[in-house]
Parts: structure tokens; C-alpha cells; sequence
């Protein structure tokens, strides 16, 4: 594995776990300032019409949801990943799996995340997500 890779692997690590809160555990969502590119285009693409996202319209709302108890201990990560690397920009395809427990109801699925990476003053950012539950 490359240092790049490893970076790479990092950035996506918090990524995912930005959204954890299991056993009362607080979310770092606000993370996602940290690892995102400010103009980060975020895509939900699970239904007809896709859901597109600023990083502030994404953090907001899935914050609130984290804290306020309607979806408890949620956890979401990857299960398998292919990434490429060229210079100063990165893709990687993310299988990922995810779970909780929505409105009182105990919820498991899986998908894929196809994320973007940029390199900006020697550190690696996400500038776009996309993803797709598996139905």
C-alpha cells in the first residue's frame, strides 16, 4: 500500500464513521468541514429524482437526526473498496454497509458509494460523493 493510499483510506475511514452513534456516542458530522472540500457536491441517488447537497444542507439535517433520537445506534463503513490514484486526484468505489435503528424500527442495508478525492496543500479532500442503496 502506498502513503497515498493510506491517506486516502484515512480520510475515508472518517468519512464514514462522522455519522456513529452508537451507545449514546455524539457524531462528528461537523468532521466533514474538516475532510470536504468546501464546494463538495454530495448526491443521494436513491430515488427518481436524485437528492444533490451542499456540505451545510447535508451536515444539517443529519445531525439533527443523530441527536435528537430518531435514528440510535447507527453505524455505517466499508465493506470492500476499489480506489485509483493519479497525481493529485483520486476515485474510489465503495461497497458499504450500514445499520441502526430508525423511528424505534432496526434497519440493516448495504450500497455504494462512488467518492471523489482532490489533493489541496498536500492533504487529501473529498470533493464529491454519490450513493446508491441496494433495493
Amino acid at each position: 500500500m502506498t502513503t497515498e493510499q493510506a491517506l486516502i483510506d484515512k480520510v475515508t475511514h472518517q468519512f464514514f464513521s462522522a455519522f456513529t452513534n452508537i451507545n449514546g456516542k455524539k457524531p462528528a458530522i461537523q468532521h466533514l468541514k474538516k475532510i470536504c472540500i468546501e464546494q463538495v457536491v454530495i448526491i443521494n441517488n436513491n430515488s427518481q429524482v436524485p437528492a444533490i447537497y451542499t456540505l451545510e444542507s447535508f451536515i444539517k439535517p443529519r445531525e439533527e437526526l443523530l441527536t435528537n433520537g430518531t435514528l440510535i445506534n447507527f453505524s455505517e463503513s466499508e465493506i470492500s473498496h476499489n480506489t485509483e490514484i493519479f497525481n493529485t486526484i483520486a476515485h474510489r468505489f465503495s461497497l458499504y454497509k450500514k445499520s441502526g435503528v430508525l423511528n424505534g424500527v432496526e434497519f440493516y442495508t448495504e450500497g455504494m458509494k462512488t467518492i471523489q478525492f482532490i489533493k489541496v496543500a498536500g492533504k487529501w479532500k473529498i470533493c464529491s460523493i454519490a450513493w446508491s442503496d441496494k433495493k
